[in-house]
C-alpha cells in the first residue's frame, strides 16, 4: 500500500519535529503497519473500499497488537476479516504480547515487579533504554486483565461432548513453606471437532477461595468446585469424560455431570498395573494390555479384556483383579465412534499443555505464591488456545463428530452411582 504524497509530508514533519528515539519508534510503526496492510490486501484479493473480482472476504474493523521492540512499543491494527483469518506473517502467531516482553512481566511477577531487577532483565535481553516501573505496572495490569477474561469467557457458544481433565504439579510458597501446588486443566472436543481449552486451576490456599486459583490437593471439594465453575460459564452436554483416577475426582464427576460416561486414562491404569508387578516383566505385560485396545468392535473390546485378565491371572493375579475391577472405566470409550477411540481413551491429548507449563516453570523453579503460578499457567494456556485457533485445525472429524448426535451408537455407560471413588482407583 503505497502512502499518498499527504501522508509523506505528514510523515516528513513528525520526523522534523520528533526527538531521536520517538522518530525511529514512529518510522517502525508506519512502516510495519502499511506492510500489515499490504499483506491483508493481497490475502484479501482487494483493497479497501476496491471492488475486485479476485475479491476473497471482506475487511472487518481491526484489532490491537502492541509490539515492544528495541525502538520501544509500537501500537498495531492487525485487519479482522468476515470470513476464514489472518495473521501477518511478520508477527508471531503464539504470541499474545512481545517475547521479550512476555519474560519480563513473568520475571516481574515472580520478583515482585522489582524495577531494578526487571529493568535489568530488558537490558540483558537488548533493549539499552530498559523499561520504567510505570511501564511494567502497565503491562502486568494489561495481562491480568486478559488472561481474567480468558478464564471466565463464556462456554456457551457450543457443545463439548468430550471433555479431558489432567493435572501437573509445580512448586510454590504458601504460609513461608515450599510445596507442591496442583494445577488442573480442562480441555474439551466441540461439536465441530474443533479443540478448546476450557478451563484451570486449582484448590486455593486462602480463607475465602476463588474459581481459577493453583492450589495444593485434588479433593472431591476441590474438584466440584472446579467442574461446577465449567458448568456455570455454559458448559453442557458432556457425553465422555477422560481423566486419571485421581482422589475425589470421579465422585466429582458423577456429581456435577449426572449422566455422563467416565474414561480411566489407560495411559495412567498401565502405569498402575506396574506397581504391582515385577519390573522385569513390565513390558510384555504393558503389550498384553495393549491387545485390549487394537479390537475393532465394543464386544471384542471386552471380550478380549476378559482374555487378557485370565491370562495375566495365572502369574499376576493382583493384575487380574484390577482390570476386572477397572473394566468398565478402560473401555468406556468403545461406545463411541471408532474412529474417535486413539484420541478418547487416555489423557494423552492434555500432555502437552502439561508440558509447557512445566517447561515455564522450571525457569521459575519456585514461584513466591499461587497466584504467580496461576498467572503463568494461564498466560501458556491463552497462547495455545489462540494458537489452535488460529490455525483452525480440526482434532476430530466433522463428520465423525455429528455421530454422536444420531441413535446409531450404543448407550453410553454411565459411572454407576453407588460406586464409591476408591472403588474406581
Amino acid at each position: 500500500m503505497a502512502l499518498s504524497q499527504s501522508d509523506l509530508l505528514r510523515l516528513l514533519e513528525s520526523i522534523r519535529t520528533a526527538d531521536g528515539v520517538e522518530t525511529i519508534r514512529s518510522l517502525c510503526e508506519r512502516i510495519l503497519q502499511e506492510l500489515i496492510e499490504a499483506e491483508a490486501t493481497e490475502a484479501i484479493g482487494a483493497a479497501p473500499r476496491e471492488h475486485s473480482g479476485e475479491r476473497t472476504t471482506w475487511r472487518n474493523g481491526h484489532r490491537e497488537r502492541l509490539l515492544t521492540t528495541q525502538a520501544g512499543d509500537l501500537d498495531l491494527k492487525i485487519p479482522k476479516v468476515r470470513t476464514g483469518s489472518f495473521f501477518p506473517s511478520l508477527l508471531e502467531r503464539r504470541r499474545r504480547i512481545d517475547r521479550t516482553l512476555f519474560a519480563v512481566v513473568m520475571e516481574a511477577y515472580v520478583h515482585g515487579v522489582s524495577t531494578r531487577s526487571v529493568d535489568d532483565l530488558v537490558k540483558a535481553l537488548g533493549a539499552d533504554s530498559g523499561i520504567s516501573k510505570s511501564e511494567v505496572s502497565r503491562i502486568c495490569g494489561e495481562l491480568d486483565a486478559e488472561l481474567t477474561a480468558f478464564k471466565e469467557r463464556p462456554l456457551d457458544h457450543t457443545v463439548f461432548p468430550y471433555v479431558f481433565l489432567d493435572a501437573t504439579y509445580c512448586k510454590a510458597r504458601v504460609n513461608h513453606r515450599i510445596v507442591s501446588q496442583a494445577v488442573v486443566i480442562a480441555t474439551g472436543i466441540s461439536a465441530t471437532g474443533h479443540r478448546e481449552i476450557l478451563g484451570h486451576g486449582g484448590p486455593p490456599a486462602r480463607a475465602k477461595p476463588r474459581v481459577g486459583e493453583v492450589g495444593d490437593s485434588e479433593s472431591k471439594p476441590f474438584w466440584t468446585k472446579f467442574l461446577r465453575s465449567l458448568r456455570a460459564r455454559g458448559l453442557e452436554n458432556v457425553q465422555l469424560v477422560i481423566s486419571d483416577s485421581h482422589s475425589g475426582l470421579v465422585a466429582a464427576i458423577r456429581t456435577v455431570f449426572l449422566g455422563s460416561a467416565w474414561q480411566r486414562c489407560r495411559v495412567h491404569f498401565v502405569r498402575d498395573v506396574f506397581a504391582v508387578i515385577e519390573k522385569g516383566s513390565a513390558e510384555m505385560v504393558a503389550a498384553t494390555i495393549r491387545t485390549i485396545f487394537a479390537q475393532t468392535t465394543a464386544e471384542q473390546v471386552r471380550t478380549q479384556l476378559n482374555v487378557v485378565a485370565d491370562m495375566l491371572g495365572r502369574q499376576f493375579p493382583q493384575a487380574k483383579t484390577m482390570l476386572l475391577d477397572a473394566a468398565t472405566d478402560i473401555t468406556a470409550f468403545a461406545d463411541f465412534p471408532p474412529a474417535h477411540w486413539k484420541k478418547i481413551w487416555s489423557t494423552n491429548p492434555i500432555e502437552r499443555l502439561n508440558r509447557e507449563i512445566k517447561r515455564r516453570a522450571d525457569v521459575v523453579q519456585v514461584f513466591p505464591n499461587p497466584a504467580a503460578l496461576d498467572r503463568l499457567a494461564a498466560a501458556v494456556l491463552a497462547e495455545l488456545h489462540d494458537e489452535w485457533k488460529v490455525f483452525d485445525r480440526r482434532y476430530l472429524s466433522e463428520g465423525s463428530m455429528a455421530e454422536l448426535f444420531t441413535d446409531k451408537l450404543t448407550p453410553q455407560r454411565q459411572i454407576p452411582a453407588e460406586a464409591e471413588p476408591n472403588e474406581l482407583d
